[in-house]
C-alpha cells in the first residue's frame, strides 16, 4: 500500500507527487490536503494545486478539505470494494454506536459498509436482549442473524439493488409509514452545514427519510472522511439529526458548525467523555 512515510525528507517532482496521490486516492477514497502536505512536506497551496490538476485529467474530484477518485465521487462503489476503506474507523464508531442501545428497544438499521460493522458490534453486545431491528440491507440482516433469537429481525420488502444488497421502493418505505421506533441507524456519503446529510444514489436517499420520519431519535454514522462533503441527493438537514458519530481523524472545523447545529457529536475513541449513554433499560 503506498505511504508517505519518509517522503518529507525528499524533493519529489511535481509529476511524482501526482502519482502517488492518485494511488492513495484509489487506495483511501479519500485523502486530506493536511496530509498530504505534511507527508510531501510540502506546502497546503501545492497540494490544492496538485488536486486542480487532478482534477482537469479527470482523476480527483476536490471537496471540502481534501478529495475523492473522480468516478468514486460521482458514482457508487460496491459493497464489497468499499468494506475495506477506513475498516478500523468504521469497527469504532460502531462499538460506540452499538453502546448507545438498550435492551427492549426497537431501532432501524440503515444499509452500508458502517451499518454492517454497526451490526456486528450489536450482535457482539452479548448483554443485549429483546432488541427489534428492523432494516432494507440484506446484509444488514445476515449479520444480525447471529443474534437470534436475542434478536427480532425484520426486513423490509422492496427492490434489489445489488450493488448495496439494499431494498428500495417500490414497497421499500410502506413499513416505515406504519411505525414509530427509538431510533434509526442511519449511513450516508456526506454531512455537511449547507447539505446537511447526503447520499450518493437516490432511491436510497427516498428509504432513509422515511427511516428518519418513523423514528424518535437519528444517529447517523459517518466516518470522517465524509463530513464537510455534499452529494446528490439530500436526506435530512442536521436540524433533524440527534447524534453523529464519527472518528478520531475528524477535522474539528467540520465538526465545530455541526454541534452550532444542536447536534450531539460522539469521536468514537473518546465516546465515553462526551456524557452519552444508551437510554435507560426497560
Amino acid at each position: 500500500m503506498t505511504s508517505l512515510r519518509g517522503l518529507s525528507d525528499t524533493h519529489l517532482p511535481a509529476e511524482m507527487r501526482l502519482v502517488l496521490i492518485q494511488q492513495l486516492l484509489e487506495q483511501r477514497g479519500f485523502v486530506r490536503v493536511r496530509d498530504l502536505a505534511d507527508g510531501f512536506g510540502v506546502s497546503t497551496v501545492t497540494v490544492r494545486n496538485d488536486l486542480q490538476v487532478l482534477e482537469e485529467r479527470h482523476l480527483a474530484f476536490r471537496v471540502h478539505g481534501g478529495a475523492m477518485p473522480f468516478n468514486g465521487a460521482r458514482g457508487e462503489r460496491p459493497f464489497e470494494e468499499v468494506a475495506a476503506r477506513q475498516a478500523d474507523e468504521k469497527a469504532m464508531i460502531a462499538s460506540t454506536a452499538a453502546a448507545l442501545v438498550a435492551n427492549g428497544e426497537t431501532i432501524i438499521v440503515d444499509v452500508g459498509t458502517t451499518a454492517a460493522s454497526f451490526a456486528q458490534a450489536l450482535v457482539d453486545r452479548v448483554d443485549l436482549n429483546e432488541l427489534t431491528v428492523l432494516t432494507n440491507g440484506i446484509k444488514i440482516a445476515l449479520v444480525l442473524e447471529a443474534a437470534h433469537p436475542r434478536f427480532t429481525i425484520v426486513v423490509t420488502g422492496g427492490t434489489l439493488r445489488p450493488k448495496q444488497h439494499s431494498l428500495v421502493e417500490p414497497l421499500a418505505t410502506s413499513l416505515f409509514q406504519s411505525l414509530r421506533v427509538d431510533t434509526v441507524f442511519l449511513g450516508c456519503n456526506g454531512v455537511s452545514v449547507d447539505g446537511g446529510v447526503t447520499n450518493v444514489n437516490l432511491p436510497e436517499a427516498v428509504v432513509k427519510r422515511a427511516m428518519i420520519d418513523a423514528a424518535a431519535r437519528c444517529v447517523v454514522l459517518a466516518d470522517s472522511t465524509k463530513l464537510g462533503v455534499r452529494t446528490l441527493a439530500p436526506i435530512c438537514s442536521l436540524d433533524e439529526l440527534d447524534v453523529l458519530v464519527s472518528d478520531g481523524n475528524a477535522d474539528p472545523a467540520d465538526l465545530a458548525p455541526i454541534r452550532s447545529r444542536g447536534v450531539d457529536v460522539v469521536i468514537a475513541e473518546t465516546a465515553s467523555s462526551m456524557g452519552l449513554t444508551a437510554p435507560p433499560q426497560r
